[in-house]
């Protein structure tokens, strides 16, 4: 029978070897490094910056309900509409009911994976309603029928040459176009859709609880634009998103900026604290925030994972993560990939069918050095593996093998039985299955170290 961790696999062994797909992962996150090394350069201490955040979204977690509550009560002072969704389907129902009572049928919405979490754009054109992705990326992968296939930069995975001609094969445009024209092509037909739109969405990378502000920061001004022209602005945010004060925000600008782009800060960087008032030319009629759970309290109740929440999806995690960048985004088969991704789908969408995501990690601790928060992801990542061990989720052959391991390896002298010869012809199948045929078994040596010691030392 197939199941999820199944497919998971046979897609990584897959996409390992896509030798183009590799060079396009690595020429991208190549022009990332070097961006992000100039972002930190920046700081004349990024370490005590990310000791500050990490404090306060601490202190966000160990306070939670009295900030989101606080986030609420002035959100209605400013003339917003709040709603509480439990979960994915409790947020869709309100999305179609919403979407109904205005007679919708188009929505533009910028870059927000939250929305890919409920499946935005699905769930409004089943009732009737286009949704049209304005950041480029995420514009790209719409129109290529795919996700994101990154937090930060959801077309990661398609070079230049791709990209043309996707949008030959779709709007007819030349086949060998420039970036620069592609994107003109995209601005033009965007323009049509802003002015056109009854509703904008967008996601919400902060909420400021003492002003009751939704903060959304991006490079292209798409935000603005969704936002600007439709009489309905919708926000769909994880309850996780919010930050004590609008003080924060100088902190935690540039963190995410310098982490997820290299960039000072980000070009646009927007709060909403209200539809537009009555002497204002521009903006939307009325706004209403969704504030979305889908299993975040699961995340919070966990004494080992609730630190997760803490993540503001900068995505230098993915970035800095060797299995990510050789299987790839859409492997995980998840709205969030990479190390936070391994650490927070089970949560959010089952132990069952997701645990296996958390032994998709080297360990290498990369993950846990770049986040600029401090998230403890290999202590969670070593957490949700013993969590699955204990739900006896794992394949049996391997707590057999693992079984056999502890046997050998508790004593020296059970360890050295085999000489180098037996244990080179117990892994050799390993060149044929599981490890191969991409990868060579390293060859043991005749004798173990302690017995060389031995030999060398007279012991």
């Amino acid at each position: 029978m197939t199941t999820i961790s199944s497919e998971f696999s046979e897609a990584s062994k897959k996409i390992a070897f896509d030798t183009k797909h590799r060079n396009t992962i690595q020429f991208n996150i190549g022009r990332y490094d070097k961006a992000v090394e100039k972002g930190m350069a920046r700081y004349g201490n990024v370490q005590l910056a990310k000791e500050k955040a990490a404090a306060v979204k601490r202190d966000v977690l160990a306070h939670w309900d009295k900030y989101l509550l606080q986030f609420e009560e002035n959100a209605l002072a400013n003339g917003m509409q709040v709603l509480w969704a439990k979960d994915s389907e409790q947020a869709t129902e309100y999305l179609k009911q919403i979407l109904f009572d205005n007679q919708a049928r188009l929505l533009v919405k910028s870059k927000s994976m939250t929305t890919e979490e409920i499946e935005l754009n699905e769930v409004a054109e089943s009732v009737g309603c286009e949704s049209v992705e304005t950041d480029l990326g995420e514009f790209i992968v719409q129109v290529a029928g795919e996700k994101p296939y990154h937090i930060v930069t959801p077309a990661m995975h398609k070079s230049k040459e791709d990209i043309a001609k996707l949008f030959n094969e779709k709007f007819n445009t030349p086949p060998h176009s420039t970036p620069e024209a592609l994107t003109e092509y995209v601005r033009q037909l965007l323009r049509k859709k802003y002015t056109a739109a009854q509703v904008g969405v967008t996601g919400a990378n902060f909420l400021i609880a003492d002003i009751g502000g939704v903060s959304v920061t991006e490079n292209e001004g798409n935000a603005l634009m969704t936002t600007a022209f439709p009489k309905l602005h919708i926000v769909i945010a994880g309850i996780e998103k919010i930050l004590p004060s609008f003080k924060d925000l100088g902190l935690f600008y540039p963190l995410l900026a310098a982490h997820g782009t290299g960039q000072q800060i980000t070009a646009y960087n927007t709060i909403f604290t209200s539809a537009r008032k009555f002497n204002e030319v521009d903006g939307p009629d009325k706004m209403i925030v969704i504030l979305l759970d889908n299993n975040r309290t699961e995340v919070f109740a966990d004494d080992e994972a609730y630190e997760s929440l803490a993540c503001i999806r900068c995505g230098a995690c993915l970035n800095g993560c060797p299995v990510y960048k050789t299987i790839g985004g859409y492997t995980y088969n998840s709205t969030y990939s990479g190390p936070i991704g391994s650490v927070l789908t089970p949560f959010l969408k089952g132990f069952r069918d997701f645990s296996h995501l958390s032994f998709a990690s080297t360990l290498c601790g990369k993950c846990v050095e770049v986040c600029p928060v401090k998230i403890p992801l290999t202590d969670i990542l070593l957490a949700n593996r013993r969590k699955a061990v204990e739900m006896n989720l794992r394949p049996r052959a391997e707590k057999i093998a693992m079984q056999g391991f502890q046997f050998i390896a508790s004593e020296r002298a059970k360890f050295d039985f085999a000489n180098g010869m037996v244990k080179n012809l117990f892994v050799s199948p390993f060149n044929w299955m599981g490890w191969g045929p991409h990868r060579t078994m390293p060859k043991f040596s005749k004798l173990s170290f302690s017995k060389i010691y031995e030999q060398k030392n007279d012991v």
